[in-house]
């Protein structure tokens, strides 16, 4: 008599939404990926800031730089303590930043949670009418936190005329002071 094998569900086909469509080559690569800085988790604190700012729309800049902005507020005058930590790899994380926000952004249009406008100045992205609804349902910590800090960006940092480039200049320089600071540092240490 042989064993008697337990019968195995349906196959699920990652490369395949719910409703069979197949998702573009960047998601469906993202969908096996550690689930830190995934799409998923990306696309939330977009849809956070997008939520915060509603019915104002960004761009994907303005995203990039709101994004960085809250997850490391305490580098900001004012700021509340920073989510994360800094990270050694400088304005490098500014561009890898900027994928992960387009792909989470593609998460989120998928689910009817953010949609996009083409406008003369290029593409805006805004909250639909449920992304309240859904984020006030999820309980995590983490979530409060990104929550209070985008309040907290949008009161401070998001006025009408306020240029996004302005911030990621300060953010650049910021970190090459830093690494200036440090190559001088890390030379007087040699010479003692």
């Amino acid at each position: 008599m042989s064993p008697r094998r337990r019968p195995r569900g349906p196959r699920t086909d990652r490369s395949v939404t719910p409703s069979g469509e197949q998702l573009p080559g960047e998601v469906r690569n993202a969908v096996s990926v550690s689930p830190l800085n995934s799409p998923l988790e990306v696309g939330v604190r977009a849809l956070v800031l997008l939520a915060e700012t509603f019915p104002r729309r960004l761009d994907v800049a303005q995203l990039v730089y709101l994004d960085h902005a809250m997850l490391h507020s305490g580098d900001l005058d004012g700021g509340p303590d920073s989510l994360h930590p800094d990270l050694p790899v400088g304005p490098g994380e500014l561009g890898l930043r900027r994928r992960l926000i387009e792909q989470g952004l593609v998460v989120l249009m998928r689910a009817g949670l953010a949609d996009m406008t083409a406008t003369a100045d290029g593409f805006l992205y805004g909250a639909t009418d449920e992304a309240a609804s859904f984020l006030d349902v999820l309980e995590a910590p983490y979530l409060g936190q990104l929550k209070e800090r985008a309040e907290w960006l949008t009161s401070a940092y998001m006025h009408e005329g306020t240029d996004v480039r302005d911030g990621m200049k300060q953010i650049t320089q910021d970190w090459t002071n830093r690494s200036r600071a440090d190559v001088l540092n890390h030379g007087e240490d040699e010479i003692q």
